[in-house]
């Protein structure tokens, strides 16, 4: 437990995180001077609201649950505390649900363009890639993404499938992006932030909803939900269908004419999602909530793109996902309660197709000869060909148990503390050549203390264990937010987080097993496996088989939160700046024929963000900023080529943008009408620019026991060159969808 007397031990852990600094590079002090430059403005621009409540600054417990006006909103996820924005120890995007909706997003992932310093794009056949600050590129390892407080995140890669992420856009209740390191309050996976996705109480959505959409590029949406409410017992079921073509052509080399042409890109996908949600009052300290899954499809995977071993179709995923969650909510009296949560998924991959060769490569294979380090003798096109089918199956699965503990001790001393327990299953037959377990276990606590009503203080950590590295870590936060009154906070923070390397990053065995091998003749190598050492391009640089070290990351941030009450309406404004420094980053390549990923990279990164909102009645107007300055170098082997270290570097910054944002404005017009619009840009992703703009008219029936709605959305792409990959391509810049509702 986090208390009072643990500050001193707590700052002394903190500053000797064991960091070099390298000598080529600014100090910390000197890197923070511009926080603390940007601190004073801040301070400057909330003096005039502090003089204008000075005389009213004790805080009346009457006019919210903290004691604060109820206009201030409130964050669940930066701490796991319930805590208004003027005292949460960091800076915290929330985006509602019904904003989702209005501005016409049109897939998960489409929302954090919405969030300052998050980058949305895709990679490989049309997989959506969010990013917080960069760092990644087909694995987005560094982001806890949470539903409903249950990991998302797949276990062996840690990374996310928006495309079969089971949560229809008509089910969010409201988005929390915690911006920052949170591993503080949610261990490992959370090193650059958090998501929260959490979902509309079944008790909101008691009756029958209805809705369709359909749009360019054979996109379609089909969503339907049923459900009841009553004073013991609240359920849902909800079904929902995502379909789209992906993106209309790639670009490839013509070998015979030496011009790049437009080819048909296989890269869609076809999703069910099927939801139950449930809560069960048993009495007023007690209640049980009940959630459960599946998602069946399609991945598609264009045979250019994805296929390996000279595939002879297109190698498409099929997905079989489950998830279960029970969650028991104790509260013995007001000021205490707690929960205990469990949670299994199951995420199940098949990927097969079927691939053409000589007859040569089996001979190598057998006679242990490596594969590239000899392609006259083991590609001989002179020997008889032979047909194989291979798969990149995986089965992985994850089960959770969490215990977490809230007191409020009183209104200025309250706790969050407890444990958590999670066992991770891999199989493949291609990834690891059978299966593994990884086990983690973690005690993590928040304590918020107010001594003085000006002065808030947040002193929390997460202390995890886990199989991966057989090592424990510690990763502590700690905030000074200074409360200029009921609307208005300047806020300190201190963080450091850490990220292991995920199951197939640590431990790997990679190959493929060749089965169904024909002709006839050849079926005595049925069976026989082809491994990456046996395509290695370059195996002198190859690091496969090299333990590797947790990444680290030391963060400072000074930010702001003020809202400026107007006559009819309320001004929100929020500014971070932050400076972090990360050292031992895992870069490099992942695949079948190149290996070569080590803790080689360190980073510097400095910047601001800005999050701003204005409201009036049936008006709504929100913009955001990010500006990232992002320093990194090579830390790796020195016998390695100048080439090979500019690679590693210039990897971790292929999705970071220095200039990133967005303008929405949401606007109710008579006749039940409503109109929205939105702009998304990111500059220099990879040494690209995209822009975007929506339009939606939203047209709504109310009929006795009866909603509709109808409404049309545009997306207009400013720029037509295609975004981080030359296969990203749309062939017209206007795309258009239609949608229908009912609710009764």
């Amino acid at each position: 437990m986090l208390g009072k007397t643990n500050y001193k031990t707590i700052s002394t852990t903190v500053t000797n995180s064991g960091f070099t600094e390298n000598p080529l590079h600014r100090a910390i002090s000197t890197s923070i001077r511009p926080l603390w430059i940007l601190g004073g403005s801040l301070l400057l621009l909330s003096s005039n609201a502090w003089s204008q409540e000075a005389g009213s600054t004790t805080l009346s417990p009457d006019t919210g649950f903290y004691g604060f006006d109820q206009n201030v909103p409130e964050v669940l996820t930066t701490t796991r505390l319930r805590q208004p924005k003027v005292r949460v120890p960091g800076s915290t995007t929330v985006i509602d649900g019904d904003m989702i909706r209005d501005l016409g997003v049109m897939s998960l992932a489409e929302i954090f363009r919405l969030v300052p310093g998050m980058v949305v794009t895709a990679v490989g056949s049309d997989q959506p890639v969010v990013t917080y600050h960069g760092t990644v590129h087909y694995e987005q390892r560094r982001m806890q993404v949470l539903v409903d407080g249950r990991t998302a995140y797949r276990t062996t890669l840690a990374d996310m499938d928006w495309q079969s992420m089971p949560v229809p856009l008509e089910m969010i209740e409201r988005v929390e992006v915690a911006r920052g390191p949170n591993s503080a309050a949610y261990g490992i996976n959370a090193f650059l932030g958090t998501i929260n996705f959490i979902t509309r109480d079944p008790a909101d959505t008691a009756g029958v909803e209805l809705r369709t959409v359909r749009g360019s590029r054979q996109y379609m949406r089909s969503f339907a939900s049923v459900g009841d409410a009553s004073s013991d017992y609240d359920w849902r079921v909800a079904f929902e269908k995502r379909q789209s073509d992906g993106f209309d052509y790639a670009i490839k080399h013509n070998s015979d004419t030496g011009r790049y042409d437009q080819n048909p890109y296989h890269n869609g996908h076809d999703m069910n999602v099927l939801n139950y949600d449930s809560r069960l009052n048993l009495n007023s300290g007690f209640n049980a909530e009940f959630r459960a899954g599946v998602v069946d499809g399609i991945n598609e995977e264009d045979r250019l793109e994805d296929g390996e071993l000279n595939a002879q179709e297109n190698p498409d995923i099929d997905v079989r996902d489950l998830h279960m969650q029970t969650k028991l909510n104790f509260t013995p009296s007001s000021d205490h309660f707690y929960h205990l949560q469990i949670s299994y998924e199951s995420f199940k991959r098949h990927q097969r197709w079927h691939i053409l060769q000589p007859s040569s490569v089996l001979t190598c294979l057998d006679n242990g000869t490596p594969l590239v380090a000899n392609p006259g003798t083991c590609f001989d096109p002179s020997t008889d060909p032979f047909t194989a089918l291979v798969n990149a199956d995986i089965e992985d699965s994850r089960l959770e148990f969490e215990l977490q503990d809230t007191r409020v001790f009183n209104p200025d001393l309250k706790l969050v503390s407890g444990i958590g327990y999670r066992e991770d299953t891999y199989t493949s037959e291609t990834y690891f050549s059978g299966t593994g377990h990884d086990y983690q276990s973690r005690v993590f606590g928040n304590l918020e203390y107010t001594p003085v009503h000006w002065l808030t203080l947040n002193a929390g950590g997460n202390w995890e264990r886990t199989t991966t590295t057989h090592d424990d870590y510690f990763s502590p936060r700690l905030a000074a937010n200074f409360v200029l009154n009921s609307h208005h906070a300047l806020r300190f923070v201190y963080s450091e987080a850490v990220r292991t390397p995920d199951s197939y990053e640590q431990s790997p065995d990679y190959g493929y097993t060749l089965r169904d091998i024909a002709p006839s003749q050849f079926s005595v190598y049925d069976g026989i496996r082809a491994d990456t050492t046996d395509l290695l391009e370059d195996p002198a640089t190859s690091t496969l088989g090299q333990k590797l070290d947790a990444e680290r990351i030391v963060s400072r941030e000074i930010s702001y939160f003020g809202q400026f009450p107007l006559d009819e309406g309320m001004f929100q404004l929020e500014v971070r700046a932050f400076d972090d420094h990360m050292r031992d980053m895992i870069s490099g390549f992942i695949s079948f024929d190149t290996w070569n990923i080590d803790n080689n990279v360190a980073i510097d990164q400095q910047g601001f963000e800005v999050e701003a909102q204005l409201q009036f009645p049936g008006t709504t107007l929100r913009t955001t900023y990010g500006y990232l300055d992002q320093d990194g170098w090579y830390t790796g082997p020195s016998d390695v080529s100048q080439k090979v270290q500019n690679k590693a570097v210039s990897l971790m910054s292929r999705l970071s943008a220095r200039h990133s944002g967005s303008v929405a404005a949401i606007q109710e017009l008579p006749y039940n009408l409503k109109f929205s619009s939105a702009m998304y840009w990111a500059n220099n992703i990879n040494d690209t620019l995209s822009q975007r703009i929506d339009f939606r008219l939203a047209k709504t029936f109310y009929m006795p026991r009866v909603t509709g709605q109808l409404a049309m959305t545009m997306q207009h792409y400013v720029n037509d060159e295609p975004v981080l990959r030359t296969d990203n391509n749309i062939k017209d810049p206007n795309q258009f969808y239609v949608e229908a509702g009912l609710r009764f």
